[in-house]
């Protein structure tokens, strides 16, 4: 019999779809379009309003600006239905943005914005003011949110067709430092988010149709982003805030039928401290997951989470913005697994692998790998650190771990110096370089220390110069002028000298054992 043609190998079939965030909510659109779909305080939108305001955007950018498919942005806000509009409909032109923290300085965010070269900057109106007069490299246009992205919208007229985007394609570019304290773009692809919002459905199960999730972090942050934009995608409903007040969350919690909500330590020890009215009227809440992530949550704090929540609610999971999810811990496990992260995600693989690639045995610390399609594509304009990052598919970020004989993984230390304060990523060595262009600083070595709120709070080892009448208070008013607030050393101290090795590199495990 002689064979009949056969398609290309690099063909798709005929009923080949891309996935898209966007495509995923037009989905749920057409399931229920006058379905609420999300609420910011007084305003709220259908998923017919949704799904039109976010085809205006793309329109506006790929019509009336003219992007093309590829090009980047940015985005400098609070949490609002707005951004999420903004992001889905510029990822559906193709655009991708960097998800810029608002509360970092104006220089930290025009760095952020040129490396990024974005061609367009969506922001709050006192962030677009600031950035109107700062020396942008792109010359970009600067779109105030508010009356101006409103009047915006109104001048774009929605396709009957969108852009071909890949699912490949970047979906969005958040930034986190490097080890050399510059920010990185980490390209999000659509595909790896998409996946991710379904192992989250099945792993959490707060995430279908007649769920109401409380989206209270920063969509600036890759897991703020994906836990708030999840019930949107599944034909939920979203509740937003713009801010984090604990009497509020749990005044929502207990009176809104709130079934899920994500936040990280620092949240649930602010929500733990309430006053015992608010925490009394959101014991009884609906809810089916409560979730954290970012850093690891102290076996005290989950025990009383438990005991105000219920059994059966809560989850750690760990990740990170290019490896995604990559492990949780599950309910029942919480009170019986010390210290875990719980066992990998769906889709995931994880080894952990001593310094000659060879696995480790159980109980063995080593670095973690992990491979899924919840990894990134790489750093924007950074191949060397993307090469670093990748071993044959397997991606890391230099966390050390070891794994018990039941497959549970343990979080043991970072092979960089990253600190985690309040779910934010700080790098010690950028805080450094500025310490050190205070006129009376020699040198300084920043570590992370134990912070019962916070998780960890950074403390700065500072020598004088010769003969300088610097103090700490006068060292800090010098830095907040320069790096965000979250950045600030929470303690000072002053030393002689910065311990180093023969080979000059300093000790911070000898500064670690100094507190």
């Amino acid at each position: 019999m002689t064979p009949g043609p056969t398609a290309s190998p690099l063909a798709p079939p005929p009923t080949f779809q891309h996935l898209s965030l966007a495509g995923g909510i037009r989905a749920a659109m057409h399931r229920a379009p006058d379905k609420l779909a999300c609420r910011h305080r007084d305003r709220t939108r259908t998923y017919r309003e949704l799904l039109e305001r976010i085809d205006r955007v793309t329109a506006g950018l790929a019509a009336g600006l003219g992007l093309r498919p590829g090009q980047h942005g940015a985005i400098v806000g609070k949490n609002s239905i707005e951004y999420l509009e903004i992001v889905l409909g510029a990822s559906q032109a193709g655009v991708a943005l960097a998800t810029v923290n608002p509360r970092l300085s104006l220089p930290e965010i025009v760095a952020i914005c040129d490396d990024a070269e974005a061609r367009v900057i969506f922001a709050d109106p006192e962030s677009a003011t600031a950035l109107r007069d700062a020396a942008l490299a792109a010359k970009p246009l600067i779109i105030a949110i508010g009356p101006e992205l409103e009047a915006w919208l109104a001048r774009a007229t929605p396709a009957s067709q969108v852009p071909l985007v890949r699912e490949w394609d970047a979906f969005t570019i958040p930034y986190t430092s490097g080890t050399t304290g510059k920010p990185k773009g980490v390209l999000v692809p659509h595909r790896s988010r998409i996946l991710t919002l379904f192992g989250m459905a099945v792993e959490y199960g707060c995430y279908a149709p007649d769920d109401r999730f409380l989206a209270i972090a920063p969509m600036c942050h890759g897991a703020g982003m994906i836990f708030s934009l999840a019930p949107v995608f599944f034909g939920g409903y979203a509740e937003i805030m713009d801010r984090f007040d604990p009497e509020e969350v749990l005044e929502r919690l207990g009176g809104q039928h709130i079934t899920g909500f994500f936040g990280v330590p620092t949240h649930f020890h602010a929500l733990l401290a309430a006053s015992a009215p608010a925490l009394a009227g959101s014991r009884n809440a609906p809810l089916k997951a409560v979730i954290s992530n970012a850093a690891a949550l102290p076996q005290a704090m989950k025990e009383r989470l438990v005991a105000h929540f219920g059994p059966g609610l809560l989850h750690e999971t760990y990740g990170s913005t290019e490896a995604g999810i990559v492990a949780n811990l599950r309910p029942p496990d919480q009170l019986r697994k010390l210290q875990c992260v719980g066992q990998p995600f769906p889709c995931t693989e994880v080894e952990v692998r001593r310094q000659d690639g060879t696995l480790c045995g159980p109980d063995e610390v080593g670095e973690l790998f992990s491979r899924s399609p919840y990894l990134f594509n790489g750093y924007w304009g950074r191949p060397q650190e993307t090469a670093e990052s990748f071993r044959d598919g397997w991606v890391t970020v230099g966390d050390l771990a070891r794994r018990d004989g039941e497959g549970y993984l343990y979080i043991v230390d970072r092979l960089k110096d990253m600190v985690i304060s309040g779910g934010v990523n700080i790098y010690p060595r950028e805080v450094e370089e500025v310490i050190v262009q205070h006129p009376g600083v020699v040198e300084a070595a920043v570590i992370g220390i134990p912070d019962e709120k916070w998780g960890e709070a950074l403390k700065a080892f500072v020598v004088p110069r010769a003969g300088a009448d610097v103090g700490a208070d006068e060292l800090l008013a010098f830095l907040a002028s320069r790096i965000a607030r979250m950045k600030l050393p929470k303690q000072v101290e002053f030393i002689g000298q910065i311990p180093r090795n023969a080979n000059g590199k300093v000790l911070k495990t000898a500064l670690r054992a100094r507190n």
